[in-house]
């Protein structure tokens, strides 16, 4: 994916490797179906090599640009999250409860074996979009006014006289009483 967060697994240095690196809307158009439509994201990532022993935290945080639910202009949300990993080679157990991490605040990730780069454009990604919240409105009063009309509108867009399809069902109801 993004060449910044692709790190050879052989090339690193015993002790802690610092990157630090700017995200944009390049980053996210080449993930698919992603609702971030604009980012203005400083990563910072520290990698820690020790034995086999490699350890990942890196700290999210900026701008992102999404639709908003309520009028689909677009929204500008804050981004700040914290990402701590484990990187473990071999296969992931079936049962989760048979591999215990000593440092329990830590996801584990891992790796086969094979493996001869760390690609964290996802782990990126995805904990951007897990940082967002559910529902992406904006503050009351600024969303597009002519959209929000439409929301109030009480008659949902029938008039007062206009037949109710329904209506015959309540007589069928009567009538089998």
């Amino acid at each position: 994916m993004e060449e910044d967060f692709i790190f050879p697994l052989n090339g690193l240095a015993v002790g802690k490797t610092q990157v630090s690196c700017a995200v944009g809307k390049k980053f996210f158009s080449s993930f698919e179906n992603s609702e971030i439509l604009d980012a203005d994201l400083d990563v910072d990532i520290t990698i820690e090599k020790s034995g086999q022993y490699i350890g990942v935290d890196a700290h999210i945080g900026g701008n992102v640009t999404v639709l908003c639910d309520r009028c689909l202009e677009d929204l500008s949300l804050p981004v700040d999250t914290k990402v701590k990993l484990s990187v473990k080679f071999g296969e992931e157990p079936a049962v989760q409860d048979e591999f215990q991490e000593g440092d329990g605040d830590r996801e584990i990730i891992f790796l086969p074996e094979s493996d001869s780069n760390l690609d964290l454009s996802q782990i990126v990604y995805d904990y951007t979009c897990l940082s967002l919240p559910m529902q992406r409105i904006h503050e009351e009063g600024k969303c597009n006014p002519s959209t929000v009309r439409f929301l109030n509108s009480t008659d949902n867009g029938q008039a007062d006289d206009a037949p109710n399809p329904f209506s015959k069902l309540k007589d069928f109801i009567k009538d089998k009483k």
